[in-house]
Protein backbone atom coordinates (compact mmCIF):
# COMPACT_ATOMS: atom_id res chain seq x y z
CA UNK A 1 0.00 0.00 0.00
CA UNK A 2 1.22 3.43 -0.45
CA UNK A 3 0.35 6.78 1.57
CA UNK A 4 0.60 9.78 0.46
CA UNK A 5 1.29 12.67 2.35
CA UNK A 6 1.08 16.71 1.91
CA UNK A 7 3.33 19.12 4.09
CA UNK A 8 1.86 21.82 5.36
CA UNK A 9 -0.95 24.01 3.67
CA UNK A 10 0.14 27.56 3.67
CA UNK A 11 -2.86 30.08 3.11
CA UNK A 12 -4.79 30.03 -0.63
CA UNK A 13 -1.49 29.68 -2.77
CA UNK A 14 -1.64 26.32 -0.88
CA UNK A 15 -5.27 25.24 -1.23
CA UNK A 16 -5.34 26.17 -5.16
CA UNK A 17 -1.94 23.94 -5.19
CA UNK A 18 -3.76 21.31 -3.92
CA UNK A 19 -7.07 21.21 -5.81
CA UNK A 20 -5.22 21.63 -9.15
CA UNK A 21 -2.13 18.54 -8.28
CA UNK A 22 -3.68 16.33 -5.54
CA UNK A 23 -5.70 14.47 -8.32
CA UNK A 24 -2.57 14.28 -10.50
CA UNK A 25 -0.41 12.97 -7.87
CA UNK A 26 -3.22 10.57 -7.30
CA UNK A 27 -3.22 9.26 -10.78
CA UNK A 28 0.58 8.87 -10.51
CA UNK A 29 0.86 7.20 -7.20
CA UNK A 30 -2.22 5.16 -6.63
CA UNK A 31 -2.30 6.07 -3.37
CA UNK A 32 -4.27 3.90 -0.61
CA UNK A 33 -4.83 7.11 1.93
CA UNK A 34 -3.72 10.63 1.15
CA UNK A 35 -3.22 13.03 4.53
CA UNK A 36 -2.66 16.48 4.25
CA UNK A 37 -1.03 18.78 7.39
CA UNK A 38 -3.36 22.26 7.39
CA UNK A 39 -2.73 23.98 10.67
CA UNK A 40 -1.61 26.80 7.95
CA UNK A 41 -4.34 26.29 5.57
CA UNK A 42 -6.39 29.32 6.67
CA UNK A 43 -4.78 32.45 5.90
CA UNK A 44 -1.24 31.39 7.34
CA UNK A 45 -2.66 30.65 10.77
CA UNK A 46 -5.10 27.80 11.17
CA UNK A 47 -8.34 26.13 10.09
CA UNK A 48 -12.01 26.71 9.11
CA UNK A 49 -14.79 24.02 8.74
CA UNK A 50 -14.87 24.86 5.44
CA UNK A 51 -11.24 24.11 4.49
CA UNK A 52 -11.12 20.75 6.07
CA UNK A 53 -14.24 20.13 4.14
CA UNK A 54 -12.79 21.05 1.06
CA UNK A 55 -9.86 18.94 1.63
CA UNK A 56 -12.05 15.72 1.93
CA UNK A 57 -13.45 16.54 -1.05
CA UNK A 58 -10.16 17.12 -2.87
CA UNK A 59 -9.41 13.00 -1.94
CA UNK A 60 -7.60 13.57 1.59
CA UNK A 61 -8.96 11.11 4.13
CA UNK A 62 -6.59 12.45 7.30
CA UNK A 63 -5.81 16.28 8.07
CA UNK A 64 -3.24 16.62 11.11
CA UNK A 65 -2.56 19.71 12.33
CA UNK A 66 -0.15 21.44 14.75
CA UNK A 67 1.09 24.11 16.71
CA UNK A 68 -1.77 26.54 15.21
CA UNK A 69 -4.36 24.19 15.63
CA UNK A 70 -6.29 26.75 17.85
CA UNK A 71 -5.36 29.94 15.93
CA UNK A 72 -8.68 30.23 14.33
CA UNK A 73 -11.31 30.38 16.77
CA UNK A 74 -14.17 28.72 14.86
CA UNK A 75 -12.19 25.49 14.76
CA UNK A 76 -13.51 24.64 18.75
CA UNK A 77 -17.55 24.56 17.55
CA UNK A 78 -16.86 21.77 15.09
CA UNK A 79 -12.93 19.78 16.01
CA UNK A 80 -15.03 17.34 17.73
CA UNK A 81 -17.57 16.42 15.17
CA UNK A 82 -14.39 16.30 12.58
CA UNK A 83 -14.13 12.51 12.14
CA UNK A 84 -10.82 12.90 10.12
CA UNK A 85 -9.28 15.63 11.44
CA UNK A 86 -5.93 15.04 14.28
CA UNK A 87 -4.28 17.17 16.59
CA UNK A 88 -1.20 16.77 18.49
CA UNK A 89 -1.91 13.94 20.38
CA UNK A 90 0.75 15.53 23.03
CA UNK A 91 -2.04 18.19 23.55
CA UNK A 92 -3.36 18.15 27.48
CA UNK A 93 -5.99 15.96 28.13
CA UNK A 94 -8.56 18.96 28.26
CA UNK A 95 -8.22 20.42 24.93
CA UNK A 96 -10.89 19.15 22.54
CA UNK A 97 -10.17 16.91 19.87
CA UNK A 98 -8.17 13.90 19.44
CA UNK A 99 -4.40 12.92 18.43
CA UNK A 100 -4.90 9.64 16.54
CA UNK A 101 -7.49 8.38 14.15
CA UNK A 102 -7.92 4.58 12.24
CA UNK A 103 -8.71 4.27 9.02
CA UNK A 104 -10.57 1.02 7.65
CA UNK A 105 -9.24 0.81 4.10
CA UNK A 106 -11.22 -2.11 2.39
CA UNK A 107 -10.35 -4.44 5.29
CA UNK A 108 -6.78 -3.12 6.49
CA UNK A 109 -6.75 -1.11 9.04
CA UNK A 110 -4.48 1.94 9.34
CA UNK A 111 -3.52 4.20 12.42
CA UNK A 112 -2.45 8.07 11.93
CA UNK A 113 -1.03 9.70 14.61
CA UNK A 114 -0.33 13.71 15.22
CA UNK A 115 2.30 14.02 17.86
CA UNK A 116 4.09 17.76 18.29
CA UNK A 117 7.69 18.55 19.52
CA UNK A 118 8.86 20.37 22.90
CA UNK A 119 11.65 22.16 21.89
CA UNK A 120 11.40 26.08 20.80
CA UNK A 121 7.57 25.03 21.26
CA UNK A 122 4.96 25.51 23.92
CA UNK A 123 6.13 22.83 26.92
CA UNK A 124 3.28 20.68 26.15
CA UNK A 125 3.17 16.93 26.98
CA UNK A 126 6.05 14.36 26.92
CA UNK A 127 6.07 13.73 23.02
CA UNK A 128 7.68 10.76 24.11
CA UNK A 129 6.24 9.07 26.55
CA UNK A 130 2.99 9.63 24.42
CA UNK A 131 3.78 8.29 21.86
CA UNK A 132 4.49 5.09 23.25
CA UNK A 133 1.30 4.60 24.71
CA UNK A 134 -0.73 5.37 21.28
CA UNK A 135 1.48 3.27 19.44
CA UNK A 136 0.32 0.12 22.14
CA UNK A 137 -3.29 1.11 21.55
CA UNK A 138 -3.01 1.15 17.92
CA UNK A 139 -1.04 -2.38 17.92
CA UNK A 140 -3.73 -4.00 19.46
CA UNK A 141 -5.36 -3.20 15.90
CA UNK A 142 -3.00 -2.76 13.16
CA UNK A 143 0.66 -2.86 12.21
CA UNK A 144 0.55 0.03 9.62
CA UNK A 145 0.61 3.17 11.96
CA UNK A 146 1.64 6.83 10.07
CA UNK A 147 3.13 9.92 12.04
CA UNK A 148 2.78 13.28 11.66
CA UNK A 149 5.56 14.74 14.19
CA UNK A 150 5.31 18.57 14.11
CA UNK A 151 8.54 19.76 15.32
CA UNK A 152 11.02 23.05 15.31
CA UNK A 153 14.38 21.24 15.50
CA UNK A 154 16.00 18.29 13.61
CA UNK A 155 17.47 16.67 16.59
CA UNK A 156 13.91 16.08 18.33
CA UNK A 157 12.52 14.55 15.45
CA UNK A 158 15.50 12.50 14.41
CA UNK A 159 15.34 11.39 18.31
CA UNK A 160 11.82 10.39 17.55
CA UNK A 161 12.17 8.57 14.13
CA UNK A 162 14.85 6.44 16.13
CA UNK A 163 12.53 6.09 19.02
CA UNK A 164 10.39 4.56 17.02
CA UNK A 165 12.12 3.03 14.23
CA UNK A 166 10.60 -0.59 13.70
CA UNK A 167 7.52 0.42 16.00
CA UNK A 168 5.85 2.36 13.21
CA UNK A 169 5.26 2.64 9.31
CA UNK A 170 6.97 6.13 8.63
CA UNK A 171 7.37 8.91 10.66
CA UNK A 172 7.26 12.42 8.79
CA UNK A 173 8.46 16.11 10.17
CA UNK A 174 6.35 19.03 9.81
CA UNK A 175 6.24 22.58 10.87
CA UNK A 176 9.56 24.18 9.63
CA UNK A 177 8.26 25.16 5.84
CA UNK A 178 11.62 23.63 4.54
CA UNK A 179 11.80 20.05 2.70
CA UNK A 180 15.09 18.26 3.85
CA UNK A 181 16.47 15.82 1.64
CA UNK A 182 17.20 13.25 4.38
CA UNK A 183 14.42 10.69 3.78
CA UNK A 184 15.16 7.37 3.91
CA UNK A 185 14.23 4.24 5.63
CA UNK A 186 15.71 3.19 9.16
CA UNK A 187 17.29 -0.20 10.04
CA UNK A 188 13.91 -1.73 11.35
CA UNK A 189 11.92 -0.54 8.31
CA UNK A 190 10.58 2.80 9.31
CA UNK A 191 10.06 5.60 6.70
CA UNK A 192 11.66 8.55 8.11
CA UNK A 193 12.18 12.33 6.73
CA UNK A 194 13.11 15.25 8.91
CA UNK A 195 10.54 17.80 7.17
CA UNK A 196 8.02 17.73 4.03
CA UNK A 197 7.78 21.32 3.25
CA UNK A 198 5.22 23.23 2.44
CA UNK A 199 2.66 23.74 -0.16
CA UNK A 200 2.27 27.15 -0.74
CA UNK A 201 3.93 29.87 -2.02
CA UNK A 202 7.06 29.43 -3.34
CA UNK A 203 9.01 33.15 -3.68
CA UNK A 204 8.60 33.91 -0.08
CA UNK A 205 10.02 33.33 3.38
CA UNK A 206 8.29 30.10 4.56
CA UNK A 207 5.48 31.75 3.16
CA UNK A 208 5.49 35.16 4.16
CA UNK A 209 5.65 38.17 2.08
CA UNK A 210 9.51 38.16 2.15
CA UNK A 211 10.16 42.26 2.57
CA UNK A 212 8.41 42.24 5.97
CA UNK A 213 10.45 38.97 7.63
CA UNK A 214 13.49 41.24 6.48
CA UNK A 215 12.20 44.24 7.78
CA UNK A 216 11.89 41.85 11.28
CA UNK A 217 15.36 41.00 10.72
CA UNK A 218 16.39 44.07 9.93
CA UNK A 219 14.91 46.42 12.89
CA UNK A 220 13.86 43.92 14.98
CA UNK A 221 11.00 45.55 15.30
CA UNK A 222 6.83 43.83 15.53
CA UNK A 223 5.94 43.74 11.44
CA UNK A 224 2.66 42.27 10.57
CA UNK A 225 3.17 38.97 8.63
CA UNK A 226 0.78 37.75 6.00
CA UNK A 227 1.01 34.96 2.89
CA UNK A 228 2.80 36.08 -0.33
CA UNK A 229 0.02 35.35 -2.74
CA UNK A 230 1.50 36.71 -5.77
CA UNK A 231 4.47 34.80 -7.63
CA UNK A 232 5.34 31.12 -8.02
CA UNK A 233 3.43 28.49 -5.79
CA UNK A 234 4.89 24.73 -4.51
CA UNK A 235 3.67 21.70 -3.41
CA UNK A 236 5.82 19.33 -1.44
CA UNK A 237 4.86 15.79 -0.19
CA UNK A 238 5.99 12.20 0.33
CA UNK A 239 5.16 8.89 -0.71
CA UNK A 240 5.51 5.79 1.36
CA UNK A 241 4.83 2.42 0.04
CA UNK A 242 3.95 -0.17 2.96
CA UNK A 243 3.97 -3.57 2.93
CA UNK A 244 0.52 -4.59 4.73
CA UNK A 245 1.26 -7.32 6.26
CA UNK A 246 4.17 -6.47 8.34
CA UNK A 247 3.73 -2.38 8.42
CA UNK A 248 7.10 -1.90 7.50
CA UNK A 249 7.83 0.65 5.13
CA UNK A 250 9.74 -0.59 1.53
CA UNK A 251 10.33 2.77 -0.28
CA UNK A 252 10.14 6.28 0.13
CA UNK A 253 10.08 9.28 -2.10
CA UNK A 254 10.32 12.74 -1.85
CA UNK A 255 7.56 14.83 -3.92
CA UNK A 256 8.16 19.10 -4.88
CA UNK A 257 6.51 20.52 -7.54
CA UNK A 258 7.08 24.13 -8.23
CA UNK A 259 8.60 25.91 -11.58
CA UNK A 260 12.53 24.51 -10.58
CA UNK A 261 10.82 21.58 -10.38
CA UNK A 262 7.88 20.61 -12.66
CA UNK A 263 5.07 17.70 -12.19
CA UNK A 264 5.32 14.89 -14.82
CA UNK A 265 2.34 12.82 -14.50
Amino acid sequence: MKILFIGDVVGSPGRDMVQEYLPKLKEKYRPTVTIINGENAASGKGITEKIYKQFLEWGAQVVTMGNHTWDKKEIFEFIDEAKYMIRPANFPENNPGKGIVYLNINGTEIAVINMQGRTFLPAIDDPFTKMDLLIEEAKQRTNIIFVDFHGEATSEKQAMGWYVDGRVSAIVGTHTHTQTADERILPKGTAYISDVGMTGPYDGILGVNREAVIKRFLTSMPVRFEITKEGRTQLNGLVVSIDKNSGKSTNVERIIINEDHPFFG
